[in-house]
């Protein structure tokens, strides 16, 4: 239990500051509900109803994977601003293994995009586009493997960063590609041969797509799921083990070089 302390030390900070940006959470709303208003309507007039579902229906578990990639990014931000600010030394010289630190910086990504979620979630209730036939359950579940991918992409890049400013490059060249080459806003089976196999690769599908089972259901006009669900809970287990083992051993690589930088720093200071 001594080593869930610091843990638990990391997850109420970060869940703290979260509530305290109060604009972070307004815009962790507002943007998929433009998402699902503006491009849903202006796509939905486009397209034919299919399956007694409309072209908005369709976006539900995109936006809601949105807003957990989005969330889990941003908080995975808070470990690079840590490596600016010092916190992170401090961290460092705390009395547990240094993975940990990667492990509790990833749940807290994880349990902020898993909360906003939730606030969509009530939100979308309260508009309409959540009904009884939803698998509530496999809805709970998605929400928290995909919570955790996206924690696990976010921490991949933090881990590879060094600045604040880097962080926010890679986070628009890497953020974008992963959502829209999704099945966030199409099925993966409509696309082109060439993006279907990026498609496959990026394990942010996976996430939306078990979500789409929980909220779509299985749908005869093919617009829902892709995979089987058990492809997708294999491949956002495996993906999540991955990132978290490539995070620490980043993380522990760069905590190995921590005294020597500041014995160098303190010698060309002096």
């Amino acid at each position: 239990m001594a080593q869930w302390r610091p843990v638990y030390a990391v997850l109420e900070r970060e869940v703290v500051r979260m509530f305290r940006q109060r604009t972070r959470l307004v815009s962790a709303m507002v943007r998929p509900l433009i998402w699902l208003f503006v491009i849903g309507a202006g796509f939905g007039a486009v397209l034919q109803q299919a399956g007694g579902v409309s072209y908005q229906q369709f976006l539900v578990p995109g936006v809601l994977g949105m807003t957990m990639l989005f969330g889990a990014m941003l908080a995975a931000l808070t470990m690079v601003y840590d490596k600016e600010s010092g916190v992170m030394r401090m961290l460092i010289m705390a009395p547990l293994p240094h993975y940990w630190i990667v492990v509790a910086k990833m749940l807290a990504a994880a349990l902020a995009a898993i909360l906003q979620a939730v606030l969509l979630l009530i939100l979308l209730a309260v508009l309409g586009y959540l009904d009884s036939q939803m698998r509530f359950g496999l809805l709970a579940f998605g929400l928290l493997a995909t919570a955790a991918a996206c924690a696990g992409i976010g921490m991949l890049v933090a881990a590879f960063t060094r600045t604040l400013d880097n962080f926010a490059a890679i986070m628009n060249f890497v953020i974008f590609p992963v959502f829209f080459l999704s099945g966030s806003l199409y099925p993966v089976s409509h696309l082109p041969a060439a993006l279907k196999i990026v498609a496959l690769l990026n394990p942010y599908t996976y996430g939306v797509d078990l979500l789409k089972h929980a909220v779509l259901g299985a749908l005869a006009s093919g617009l829902g799921a892709d995979f089987p669900v058990a492809t997708d809970i294999a491949v956002l287990a495996g993906f999540t083990a991955i990132a978290l083992l490539v995070s620490s051993w980043r993380f522990s690589r760069e905590s190995a070089y921590e005294p020597m930088i500041r014995i160098l720093t303190g010698k060309r200071d002096g």
